[in-house]
């Protein structure tokens, strides 16, 4: 072999790790910001959203990548790992687990796609211009959170139609819980039931106070509002629930799959995948502009037989009749 040659060949096998880097480097990026935690983002959003992506082509670490930053409830943390991901230059930010994450995003770009699941009204927000034409750089999925008070409350009142004093547990600093309030007291009032005991709670440790004061208040029922902090800390929420022995019903299926009462809302699951849709059709050149918001309008109903027997609950027929699934 000459020695040019053989020189070539050398330098030719020293820049292949280098092509290689350049390869992955070169891989699309998604900026994941979560008001949640990484178990619960594990647990409850990721699975669905890499199913949804996977239904586009994308598939993480093979011709995708994510870079994950979880607040695990502190939510004032959500601007500065924003900030973050615009300096990476991630490709597109899906954001989860509430508003104040898809707030922070919009708040940090209007150059980078962003694609949201939002359980309040993104119009009202400022995250949109409209459903139909979103505009900007922003669209996504949202779901119903707000509107839920009255069901979650029917629901309650089939288990116990004699319960008179029912308490509701409230994150203040969730963007929906007053208008989640509001729907409850209004329906209420319809039934003859009284929401007198409206505890709040913004952090774990605020969580086990609420039932320690909800123990020196007897309540015959209670139902758990919408929040990211909640959904993290379901296993706290049921614990204590059974402890205490009080019937709770709670926003997402979640919370009956660790041991909950009952739970009705709209399936995350579902909307985390649409979301991922959505993404894999952005990191295809689809503009968020020219992508309208979807409305997830799947629906679950979940009640535990096992807690029900444990708290001595004789459950109406006619609710298990309507139930999309029954933990036994």
């Amino acid at each position: 072999m000459k020695r040019r040659a053989f020189i070539t060949l050398l330098g030719g096998a020293a820049a292949w790790p280098l092509a290689v880097r350049a390869q992955q480097t070169a891989l699309p990026v998604i900026g994941w910001l979560s008001s949640g935690s990484r178990d619960s983002d594990d647990a409850l959003r990721l699975p669905p959203f890499r199913r949804g992506l996977n239904e586009t082509g994308y598939v993480e670490g093979r011709n995708v990548a994510i870079e994950y930053r979880q607040v695990e409830g502190r939510y004032e943390r959500l601007a500065g790992y924003a900030v973050e991901l615009v300096r990476r230059a991630v490709t597109v930010i899906v954001t989860a687990g509430g508003d104040p994450a898809a707030q922070a995003a919009k708040a940090a770009t209007t150059t980078i796609p962003i694609v949201f699941a939002s359980g309040a009204d993104p119009v009202k927000l400022g995250l949109v211009a409209s459903l139909n034409r979103p505009g900007g750089n922003v669209t996504g999925v949202t779901f119903v959170v707000a509107e839920l008070g009255a069901k979650l409350l029917g629901l309650l009142h089939e288990l116990q139609p004699g319960a008179v004093r029912v308490g509701v547990l409230v994150d203040p600093n969730f963007a929906p819980t007053q208008s989640f309030v509001s729907d409850v007291q209004a329906a209420a009032l319809s039934i003859g039931k009284q929401i007198d005991v409206l505890v709040e709670a913004s952090t774990g440790r605020d969580i086990d106070t609420a039932f320690a004061s909800l123990a020196q208040k007897p309540i015959d029922a209670l139902l758990v509002a919408p929040s990211p902090l909640f959904n993290n800390r379901r296993v706290q929420l049921a614990t204590l629930a059974a402890y205490h022995r009080v019937p709770a019903i709670y926003p997402l299926r979640d919370f009956a799959e660790v041991g909950g009462l009952m739970s009705y809302g709209t399936s995350i699951t579902e909307a985390n995948r649409l979301a991922g849709v959505y993404v894999g059709r952005v990191l295809k050149g689809a503009k968020p502009a020219d992508l309208p918001v979807m409305q997830s309008t799947k629906f679950e109903f979940v009640i535990n037989l096992n807690t029900a027997k444990a708290f001595g609950l004789s459950l109406p027929p006619g609710l298990l009749a309507i139930a999309d699934e029954v933990i036994e």
